[in-house]
């Protein structure tokens, strides 16, 4: 294990608490992952042996960490897109302490130009945590760049059920999809594609 990788994520984990206790507006708030969300993620990036990750929705970079570390091990890199300019900054700052910026390629810019821009069957896996009233709308393009035997993992599926519930369904009614629903952290929704989806 990386000691200043880990103290970098410590100090991270630390502030978005304490940032998300005293700010109540959601641009402001941190709305990072959990630690066991991390060490998950991490553990199906490995597992999987992903190499061309993307994720929706950097905020201040703490679950890219997670992320790039496994990519690392699978020689493998992390494409991160967010859209607000404050978090964009201080993404680009964990970033820079935390030595892993040929795993890390760091887009300022919206989900959706970017998805669209996505090449077919271009992803092993993708990660969403992002604007839970957006993701029916990017079904479509989620799909098409997730490539055959890809994962698709989406936060918040216990956390906020009901927000998630129409794009879940989404993915549990289309046959090209196996999906099932892990509670870690705040629930992570699982999705794989069929080789023949």
């Amino acid at each position: 294990m990386d000691d200043a990788l880990d103290r970098l994520k410590r100090e991270l984990e630390i502030f978005g608490q304490q940032n998300d206790r005293t700010v109540t507006g959601r641009e402001g708030r941190m709305l990072n992952i959990t630690r066991d969300t991390g060490e998950f993620l991490s553990v199906l990036v490995r597992a999987t042996g992903a190499r061309d990750l993307l994720e929706i929705g950097t905020s201040n970079g703490y679950s890219t960490l997670w992320l790039a570390e496994a990519a690392k091990v699978t020689g493998g890199r992390v494409t991160t897109v967010e859209y607000l300019e404050s978090k964009y900054r201080l993404a680009a700052e964990s970033f820079a302490k935390a030595g892993l910026a040929q795993h890390i390629e760091l887009l300022h810019a919206d989900a959706a130009d970017i998805l669209k821009r996505t090449p077919d069957a271009s992803v092993d896996f993708l990660f969403l945590d992002s604007d839970r009233a957006e993701y029916v709308a990017w079904f479509a393009d989620i799909k098409r760049v997730l490539r055959n035997r890809g994962l698709l993992v989406v936060d918040n599926a216990v956390s906020h059920e009901q927000q998630m519930m129409p794009f879940i369904e989404l993915l549990q009614s289309d046959a090209a999809f196996t999906t099932s629903l892990v509670p870690v952290g705040k629930g992570e929704f699982l999705a794989t594609k069929a080789a023949s989806g």
